[in-house]
């Protein structure tokens, strides 16, 4: 997967075959046909490892939030910074994931329940720092989807004369600020 990883990242997803690939990761085609029936079983199963990656972060993240009990700021910051870095680590393979992976319906619920996770986490501290009123539940969903639709945005197309971390941090702004009355 890394080996195709590094080809798509460079060369393209199109430009990419499969024998390169296994050229790259020193094994057979027959090896990797094996294992991987296509391109789009390899762009597929590193999108799964992506989404794996965020959610291992992510769960570091809510270990940290509920040892520490962070202000507002500190912790929209450090959300907002979970959910941008595994973007920011690869982003020209970002950019291909979020064009051209496969997206079955079964990945699809998987996404929304890894949102609906994530949005729990956010709701127990807008609650425990008594924001996101009327419904901290909605307030919170509506926040990571929002958040993500952000992120994904300003990620993949910045707006011309800002730095990432400049969009990042409009992010986190906002963020504070729909929940600050």
């Amino acid at each position: 997967m890394e080996a195709a990883a590094q080809l798509f990242e460079r060369d393209g997803y199109t430009r990419a075959t499969t024998n390169r690939i296994a050229e790259r990761a020193v094994v057979s085609i027959g090896s990797l046909y094996q294992y991987f029936p296509n391109k789009d079983a390899l762009l597929y199963a590193i999108g799964e490892q992506h989404v794996r990656h965020l959610l291992d972060e992510l769960a570091d993240v809510a270990v940290e939030l509920r040892r520490n009990l962070p202000r507002l700021p500190d912790c929209a910051r450090r959300l907002v910074q979970a959910l941008a870095g595994p973007h920011l680590a690869r982003p020209r393979m970002h950019r291909l994931l979020y064009d051209q992976a496969p997206r079955p319906a079964e990945a699809a619920d998987r996404l929304r329940e890894a949102q609906r996770g994530i949005a729990a986490e956010v709701e127990l501290h807008l609650r425990r720092l008594g924001v996101g009123d009327p419904d901290p539940g909605l307030t919170a969903i509506l926040l990571v989807q929002g958040v993500e639709a952000q992120l994904h945005g300003a990620l993949l197309d910045p707006p011309p004369g800002y730095a990432i971390d400049e969009v990042i941090q409009a992010v986190q702004t906002l963020c504070i600020k729909s929940l600050v009355p």
